[in-house]
């Protein structure tokens, strides 16, 4: 029987060839592709030593590492190891810093670090969504996530670790590369590679810490979200302990609630439509504050027929006095000395232009000031300013701040500016970060109570100064949000800014105008868009007012 021949040997060499090729692309992809980190408990007690970190510390430990399956109750994230620690203080009495890292089964590359809140306090798991992000938290869309508590134990509103200088560093700004060091070394440890990218996202204390972040430690990210950043805390702190001492230690200075409210309501009435829609929203913010004299002016008492003439319980007006504490707020801070950077001011609030503060974070609710201040009671300002005078500048929980001067600090004036050097995040040198390519969104509420939001606009267009339009515009985004407060508000906003931060670092598209949608609950749904500033969204005339496509972005 004649035998059959075989393949000619340039298609066994093609056959060969194709197999190599094949195993070399499964090799590659294996070598991409999201794969479990290896070995999860085996990195319980894992040390860090101090070397392994960019600064001073006694290293740090791994104290407890878990496999959490996508099957544990209330877990939304998938298949992740679970990495919680400890960055050891070098201070006697200090606490260390406790940190949490996650690393997910099918990571995407990217590791994103998670900002505090108030004073922190309480380890930021970097488990949870991000704020305003519609979407899957990020540890569920494949980001290896962490945070940490900022150096100390107790809750954000409790500011007694200002007495510890090393904790008051942790929090100012080193724990943030602290912890980015540590999350860096285990990330390499559990994929066998660095992120790709390492990003950053926070707001409020989250949001000055992002600024930090590209300030003191450009060449960490490569992108950072930086939401109602506490840009200038001294600035923040000092014009809180104003208003207090306006409300308290002012005769008459106390607004109750219901007058604040009406303050709102006459502002809503005079400005809401200025943009074309009544939709109790006051988006166009500079042609409101051109009304501000006749507004005020509408809420002003009448003159009294004596000066002793006691006010009325039920008046629905304002004293001098009263007006005075809200003017304190409006006009902002004007220091006659110098913080870090040269900061002399801490700019004004929105307050005639449609900030309620009747918030839980407003001002305060009670005629009494307490021994102790609390927030809703004696304001969220006055109470938060108080904590930091006595811990902060003064080392002594006994201080009256009603008596503090602030305009002459005194002995207290050295100690202020270094704290303002140490938390403030005002430097307006970013020129590494912006020469590596790194990329910054910023988004804040007009209306914000807690943080102004002028004083974030300052900061931005001190960058606009320094760097020119184009330049800035090359690597940042603000976003200023109308009718959004500090986490609440008559519009509260919803959109991806992670989504848009990677699209920018990874392919170069840079975010201009989004679609936010309203997550406040009486007028969940609605959408708006989100403009650049200094755009604001402004109503065609026409359409569904609860729509996005009936509004344009238009130019003050």
């Amino acid at each position: 029987m004649k035998r059959r021949s075989g393949p000619a040997p340039e298609f066994r060499k093609a056959v060969v060839l194709a197999a190599l090729s094949l195993v070399a692309c499964v090799h590659a992809f294996a070598q991409r592709a999201p794969s479990l980190p290896l070995h999860c408990t085996d990195l319980a007690g894992a040390v860090l030593p101090p070397a392994s970190i960019g600064l001073p510390t006694n290293g740090a430990l791994v104290q407890t590492a878990a496999m959490i399956p996508a099957t544990a109750t209330g877990n939304l994230n998938g298949d992740f190891c679970r990495l919680t620690g400890v960055i050891r203080a070098q201070s006697a009495g200090t606490p260390d810093i406790r940190f949490e890292v996650n690393l997910p089964s099918r990571w995407n590359g990217r590791a994103l670090q998670f900002g505090g809140g108030g004073y922190s306090g309480v380890v930021v798991t970097g488990t949870g969504p991000m704020p305003f992000s519609p979407d899957r938290a990020p540890l569920a869309r494949g980001y290896a996530t962490f945070g940490d508590d900022s150096g100390h134990n107790g809750t954000s509103s409790e500011a007694n670790f200002g007495l510890l200088e090393e904790a008051v560093t942790n929090f100012g700004y080193a724990h943030l590369k602290k912890a980015h060091d540590v999350a860096l070394a285990l990330i390499e440890r559990g994929y066998g590679r660095p992120p790709e990218h390492m990003y950053f996202a926070g707001g409020s204390t989250g949001g000055r810490e992002g600024y930090t972040a590209i300030q003191r430690y450009p060449d960490d990210y490569d992108g950072v979200i930086a939401n109602s950043p506490a840009l200038n805390f001294s600035g923040v702190r000092l014009i809180g302990v104003v208003v207090g001492q306006h409300e308290y230690r002012t005769p008459g200075g106390y607004l109750p609630p219901r007058l604040l409210e009406q303050v709102y309501e006459r502002v809503m009435q005079v400005c809401d439509t200025l943009d074309g829609a009544a939709d109790a929203i006051i988006s166009d913010v500079q042609s409101c504050r051109a009304k501000e004299p006749e507004i005020i002016e509408s809420l002003r008492c009448p003159a009294r027929a004596s000066p002793d003439e006691p006010q009325r319980a039920d008046d629905d007006c304002l004293t001098p006095p009263q007006l005075a504490t809200l003017e304190s707020l409006d006009d902002g801070l004007r220091l006659p000395y110098a913080l870090a950077w040269n900061a002399d001011s801490y700019l004004g609030y929105n307050v005639f232009e449609g900030t309620r503060f009747t918030s839980m974070l407003g001002l305060a609710h009670s005629a009494q000031r307490l021994p102790q201040l609390a927030f809703v009671p004696n304001g969220y300002l006055y109470a938060q300013g108080d904590a930091y005078l006595r811990y902060f500048i003064t080392h002594d929980p006994t201080f009256d701040s009603t008596n503090f001067d602030v305009m002459h600090p005194g002995r207290y004036r050295e100690r202020l500016f270094a704290l303002s050097a140490t938390i403030g995040a005002m430097n307006p040198d970013v020129s590494r970060y912006i020469a590596r390519g790194g990329k910054l969104i910023t988004l804040q509420g007009l209306a914000d109570e807690v943080i102004s939001p002028n004083q974030t606009i300052a900061y931005y267009q001190a960058l606009v100064d320094r760097y020119g339009e184009a330049r800035v515009d090359s690597f940042m985004r603000l976003y200023m949000v109308p009718g959004y407060q500090h986490g609440n508000g008559v519009f509260i906003p919803s959109v991806d800014l992670l989504g848009a931060l990677d699209d920018w670092v990874t392919n170069g598209n840079a975010p201009e105008t989004l679609f936010v949608t309203d997550i406040a609950q009486a007028t969940n749904g609605r959408t708006r868009p989100l403009c650049r500033y200094p755009a604001f969204p402004r109503y065609l005339g026409k359409g569904n007012l609860n729509h996005a496509t009936s509004f344009t972005c238009a130019m003050p």
